[in-house]
């Protein structure tokens, strides 16, 4: 039998195709984690352009068009990941939750995507209000589908009829043809050290030939060791700040009903991260200063639930919009109570993108962009996660015993210890 000459993947040699692109939050991630971006697919024009302008020269192709009229066949079988955050509209808390019977309920491409594709992974973000239990029944008809994306819905089947099916062919448990292992779970990016409040679930499939056994990255950074740090000091000492000034929101008196008692595992896990912790080092934005997208906007004010985001604990959910975005998450709040909005830079660093990643438009088109972001460091964390397993998978396969005919004769195995990433 032939011997072929594989050589171990190196962390640039796992390819990826990207839909529902964005501004390029989860691309950027994912490609710090190891992974070339052969497609990028977004159908909004501003996203485009800040793509386009921050990373043609890195070899980002970007498509601008609707991803139903994205042509897969070129990359099937050639690709390792799909990834990308299908529009969260008829989802979210702040949107219609028309779900399924939403025009902008993107998960049939995705589901399209990986059919045609038969990537040996995919990684796909979206609200939390996904999982809300009105959604329960059609985030489970979702996650089937993802899981057995071969079996399409019929042209004269309504998705619940497709879904009673898809539980037949689950439950009977003899499958054949192109199939997932599939995993969803809500994460909060503060606990992974994204500075700010961030809920999000991401569904992560594996192909069922990829013999390999993956959980979520456990968390890093922790609500309660920030408290500790307020409390110790330490956070304080970090920003040089005097102890007449330590004004924290965390500890209003003697009386505050968390103790260290109720602390575990500080020792393990970091403070989250704040507002301070982000922008702290950045210029006054009503001066003038040499960062991109640094610039002040007026306006800003409190009323009842629009309070903005402390700058002593991780921003609240960076949203897509400007003014007026309910409960003021785009504000920044001092400690002497003042408000001000937020720069897009300084939202730009609270979604974790580099200072050189300059997002094109108005303000409130760039945060529009930035609110819709996937932070790229979370993005970065379950990149990072997923291509350790792929690493492993090919590994397992180079290693596999395979016979010459010398050695064949000889009753000897000869192995390889080279290769690729290859489907």
């Amino acid at each position: 039998m032939k011997i072929y000459n594989m050589r171990m993947p190196s962390n640039s040699q796992y390819t990826s195709l990207e839909l529902f692109s964005g501004a390029g939050g989860l691309a950027l991630g994912l490609e710090t984690a190891g992974f070339v971006h052969k497609a990028l697919v977004e159908w909004d024009e501003d996203c485009c352009i800040t793509m386009k302008d921050n990373k043609s020269a890195d070899g980002w192709q970007v498509y601008h068009m609707d991803v139903s009229k994205f042509n897969y066949l070129p990359y099937a079988d050639k690709i390792d990941l799909i990834a990308g955050g299908p529009p969260c509209q008829p989802f979210s808390l702040g949107g219609k939750g028309r779900a399924y019977l939403d025009d902008r309920d993107m998960f049939p491409q995705a589901v399209r995507s990986i059919r045609e594709v038969r990537p040996k992974a995919f990684i796909f973000e979206n609200v939390k209000g996904l999982t809300r239990p009105s959604f329960s029944k059609y985030f489970e008809y979702i996650r089937l589908c993802l899981s057995y994306p071969e079996i399409v819905r019929r042209g004269s089947e309504d998705w619940l009829e497709h879904l009673a099916r898809l539980e037949n062919y689950h439950t009977k448990g003899k499958i054949s043809g192109l199939s997932y292992k599939v995993v969803a779970r809500v994460l909060n990016a503060a606990d992974y050290g994204i500075p700010q409040r961030r809920e999000r679930v991401f569904i992560v499939g594996f192909r069922n030939d990829v013999d390999v056994e993956w959980h979520y990255p456990n968390p890093t950074h922790s609500y309660e060791s920030l408290l500790a740090s307020h409390r110790n000091g330490e956070y304080w000492e970090k920003h040089h700040i005097s102890k007449n000034d330590r004004k924290s929101p965390l500890l209003k008196d003697d009386s505050d009903s968390y103790s260290y008692a109720t602390l575990f595992k500080l020792e393990e896990l970091l403070p989250w991260k704040t507002v301070r912790d982000a922008i702290g080092d950045l210029p006054d934005p009503a001066k003038k200063n040499n960062f991109p997208n640094h610039i002040f906007m007026s306006g800003a004010r409190v009323y009842p639930g629009h309070t903005g985001s402390h700058i002593d604990l991780p921003s609240k959910t960076i949203k897509a919009g400007g003014h007026g975005v309910p409960g003021g998450e785009n504000m920044l709040l001092y400690t002497d109570g003042k408000v001000r909005y937020f720069t897009v830079r300084e939202a730009a660093r609270l979604q974790t993108f580099p200072d050189t990643y300059v997002v094109k438009g108005s303000w409130g088109e760039s945060m529009r962009q930035l609110g819709n972001a996937v932070p790229v460091d979370l993005a970065n964390v379950i990149g990072e996660s997923v291509k350790v397993q792929l690493h492993k998978y090919a590994a397992a396969k180079v290693k596999k015993t395979v016979r010459s005919p010398q050695s064949s004769r000889q009753g000897k195995i000869r192995t390889s210890h080279s290769g690729g990433a290859f489907s």
